[in-house]
């Protein structure tokens, strides 16, 4: 909530957690306690702070559980780009959804990316974009099945962010990875915090007037 309402001001914001996007309206699921994506868009919009919210989960595995919360809720659009063959087996009903093949590597990953990212910009206009930025769809994951290298998962966060902060305001969480050696891991996650800086550096978030 304090990363969602500090974008709002500010324009971009992140947490150094979040993305437990299999836990639905039910109770968790799939290694998450609650939905802190889906808590935040829901408050926000009860609260009259929001009034449309997307979610771009680029976590390998598809956002069941943000999917089932947001079903019947048209003021939040849920987007999830994932592994074809990968967790959960009963997929949520999200807004869009792209099942990539196994092996899906940077150049077809990130092209993928554009081809859907800036007209679902322009048809959802966002008031607020929740990004979800798994790393568990890098070629070493544990469970990801994907091939995306360090560098290609710095030039997906770097094109997300260009590309939804020119519209609207952006928070950012980790999502997924999995890895025995956690400072290997730790700095694969940090991905988005260093492209966040980069993005603030260049001046693309939109702040409050």
């Amino acid at each position: 909530m304090t990363a969602a309402r500090l974008a709002l001001r500010h324009g971009l914001a992140c947490n150094t957690a979040g993305g437990s996007h299999h836990a639905g309206p039910m109770g968790g699921a799939g290694f998450c306690v609650f939905n802190d994506v889906g808590v935040a868009a829901r408050a926000l919009i009860d609260n009259g702070e929001v009034g449309q919210v997307l979610v771009v989960d680029l976590d390998v595995h598809q956002g069941d559980g943000t999917a089932f919360i947001f079903e019947h809720e048209p003021r939040v659009f849920t987007f999830s780009m994932h592994g074809e063959k990968n967790f959960p087996v009963r997929r949520g009903p999200s807004d869009l959804d792209i099942d990539l093949p196994d092996g899906t590597g940077d150049a077809a990953y990130v092209a993928r990316l554009k081809d859907v990212l800036p007209d679902l910009l322009q048809r959802v206009a966002p008031d607020l974009v929740f990004y979800i930025a798994g790393v568990d769809p890098h070629e070493s994951d544990r469970l990801g099945r994907l091939s995306l290298s360090d560098e290609g998962l710095a030039e997906r966060d770097a094109y997300v962010l260009e590309t939804c902060l020119a519209v609207a305001p952006l928070v950012g969480v980790i999502g997924g990875g999995y890895d025995h050696d956690i400072d290997r891991l730790a700095r694969r996650h940090a991905t988005l915090h260093r492209a966040s800086a980069q993005a603030w550096r260049r001046g693309l978030a939109r702040r409050e007037a």
